[in-house]
């Protein structure tokens, strides 16, 4: 494309021209086009995790004035709106704190309620658009309601992806390796792909090590090897393939398989 922005001469039927001759090359590909009836539900759903990321960092300010003033961290998550009663009363001696508290615990509450209408919207419309795929995600130990929407609405349909290693690199799963000479030069394209499924697998690789003897192990013997970061991300990695081939194959997820 750069070849054409560059020429000598430049008009429209020059540039349809070039345009034609790199499609038919193969060196040109056309971009997937989203289908229209999805497109709305994905979305909001890309906007309720704006407004949930909202809502972290007024919890997140309120566990900081905490720790700011050398008391005992707040109890259970303060993503649930019952851990959140009654935390402005401990800087009673503090007005302005307290109104800061209370400021941040105002603004988080209607947050929740918002966040749960959006949920149940989004869920309505998945069991109209492909319930069967959405279950289908959720057989995978770590794949709760969430991130299986998330994966249902990002991927939307499997059979846009060659194979396994086009699926990965769309998904930030795989890392690109520049080399010259036979020796490595650096990498690159780290931001190219998807970011809400990349987000999505490493959310998932977590949620897989809970209650998960199997895949504790695992990470143990990738963490001597890799280290914790590098071991993590192999997981989710390997999460990703098992995806593709269950929504390709529509087969449930399969522990021996998986660690096989």
């Amino acid at each position: 494309m750069k070849a054409i922005h560059g020429g000598k001469a430049k008009n429209d039927k020059i540039d349809s021209h070039k345009i034609a001759v790199l499609l038919r090359g193969g060196a040109f590909p056309p971009a997937y086009v989203y289908p229209r009836r999805m497109r709305a539900t994905r979305d909001l759903l890309r906007r309720r995790l704006f407004f949930v990321r909202k809502r972290g960092e007024l919890v997140t300010h309120v566990r900081n004035t905490f720790h700011q003033y050398n008391l005992p961290a707040p109890s259970g998550q303060l993503l649930y709106k019952k851990n959140r009663v009654g935390l402005a009363l401990a800087f009673a001696h503090e007005p302005s704190v307290r109104a800061s508290i209370e400021a941040d615990l105002a603004l988080a509450d209607p947050y929740d309620d918002v966040i749960r209408r959006i949920e149940r919207v989004v869920q309505a419309e998945a069991n109209v658009h492909d319930p069967d795929a959405f279950e289908l995600l959720r057989t995978v130990p770590g794949i709760g309601k969430i991130l299986g929407l998330t994966l249902l609405y990002e991927i939307q349909e499997i059979g846009r992806f060659p194979s396994v290693q086009d699926f990965s690199s769309y998904c930030r799963l795989v890392k690109s390796v520049h080399t010259s000479a036979g020796k490595r030069t650096g990498s690159g394209g780290a931001k190219i792909g998807n970011v809400h499924l990349k987000w999505a697998f490493s959310e998932a690789a977590v949620l897989f090590l809970k209650d998960n003897p199997r895949a504790q192990a695992h990470l143990k013997r990738l963490r001597k090897k890799h280290g914790h970061g590098k071991g993590l991300a192999i997981l989710a990695a390997r999460i990703g393939r098992s995806v593709y081939f269950m929504l390709k194959n529509r087969e449930v997820f399969d522990m021996n398989r998986f660690f096989a």
